[in-house]
C-alpha cells in the first residue's frame, strides 16, 4: 500500500493508467523534434515522417468514420482524413507547447467538414448557405423533439437569429443536396417510363415567337402600302404575280418592293 512516505517507485493507480499515454506522447514529441532538426535531403527525415504518419493513421480513420458514418462515402472521408494527417505532420511545431493530437484533430476535422460541404452536394450551393442549411436541419430536429411538431419558418428564424427569408432559402437549398436521377422510374401508366421521358425538348418555334415580337412594332411603322404587301404575301399566301395584279404592279416591281421592305426591317432590327 502506498503512503505519503512511499518510495518514488510506488505510483498511484491513476498514474499507472496515465503513464502509457504520457510515455507515448513524450516519444512522439521526441520524434517530431528530431524530424524538425533533419535536413529535407536526409533520408532519415523521410523515414521518421512516414513513421509518424503511420502511427496516427488509425486515429485519423477513427475521426473520419465517426463523422462520415458507414455509408458509401465513408472511405472517401477516410482518404480525406489521411491527407489531412499528412498535412498536420508536415506543419506541426513541437515547440508550440501543444501535443500532436491536440493540433492534428482540428486539422483533420476541418478538412473532413470542407469535403462534406464541397463534394457531397449534387448542385453547387454557396458554402455559407450549406452551413446555414445544416444549422436549420439541426434546429428543426431539436424543435420537433421539444414540441412534438414541425417548426414554422419564423420559429426557426428566431431560434437561429436569422431572417425568415434566409431560412426559406436554406430549406430550398436542402432540396438540391441529392438530385433525383433522370433514369428513376415514375408512377405513370407506362411501366418503362422514367423522369427523363417527361423532360421537355427545346422547341424551335420559340425563336419565331421572339422574332415576331421584335418585328411587330417595326411592321406597324411601315406605310399602308408596304404593310398591305406583307399581309398579302405572308398572311394571305398570295404570289408576287397575284399581288402585282391587285395593286397594278408588275411581278418584278413587287419583288423589288419586298426586297426593300426586308432591308428596312433588317436594318431596324440590327
Amino acid at each position: 500500500m502506498c503512503t505519503a512516505n512511499s518510495q518514488p517507485s510506488c505510483q498511484s493507480d491513476e498514474s499507472r493508467v496515465a503513464s502509457p499515454y504520457a510515455k507515448k506522447r513524450a516519444e512522439t514529441m521526441v520524434l517530431f523534434r528530431r524530424l524538425k532538426e533533419l535536413s529535407p535531403e536526409d533520408p532519415e527525415r523521410e523515414r521518421l515522417r512516414t513513421e509518424l504518419i503511420e502511427d496516427h493513421m488509425r486515429y485519423a480513420r477513427h475521426i473520419a468514420l465517426r463523422y462520415g458514418g458507414h455509408g458509401e462515402l465513408s472511405e472517401d472521408f477516410v482518404q480525406v482524413a489521411y491527407l489531412a494527417l499528412v498535412k498536420a505532420v508536415d506543419n506541426f511545431d513541437p515547440e508550440r507547447g501543444t501535443g500532436f493530437l491536440g493540433y492534428a484533430t482540428p486539422v483533420i476535422l476541418g478538412e473532413i467538414k470542407k469535403y462534406f460541404r464541397d463534394a457531397t452536394w449534387d448542385v453547387h450551393v454557396p458554402r455559407a448557405m450549406q452551413e446555414l442549411t445544416q444549422s436549420v436541419r439541426a434546429a428543426a430536429d431539436q424543435f420537433t423533439r421539444e414540441r412534438s411538431r414541425s417548426p414554422k419558418v419564423a420559429e426557426l428564424a428566431e431560434r437561429l437569429g436569422v431572417t425568415s427569408e434566409l431560412v426559406a432559402e436554406a430549406l430550398v437549398a436542402a432540396g438540391v443536396y441529392s438530385v433525383a436521377s433522370l433514369d428513376r422510374p415514375t408512377r405513370s401508366e407506362s411501366a418503362d417510363a422514367t423522369l427523363g421521358d417527361f423532360v421537355g425538348a427545346e422547341d424551335p418555334r420559340l425563336d419565331s415567337v421572339i422574332d415576331r415580337t421584335a418585328v411587330k412594332p417595326l411592321i406597324a411603322a411601315l406605310d399602308d402600302r408596304d404593310r398591305e404587301i406583307l399581309k398579302m404575301r405572308y398572311f394571305q399566301d398570295m404570289t408576287q404575280r397575284e399581288i402585282g395584279a391587285r395593286l397594278g404592279y408588275s411581278q418584278m416591281h413587287v419583288s423589288r418592293l419586298l426586297a426593300a421592305i426586308f432591308a428596312r426591317l433588317r436594318g431596324a432590327l440590327s
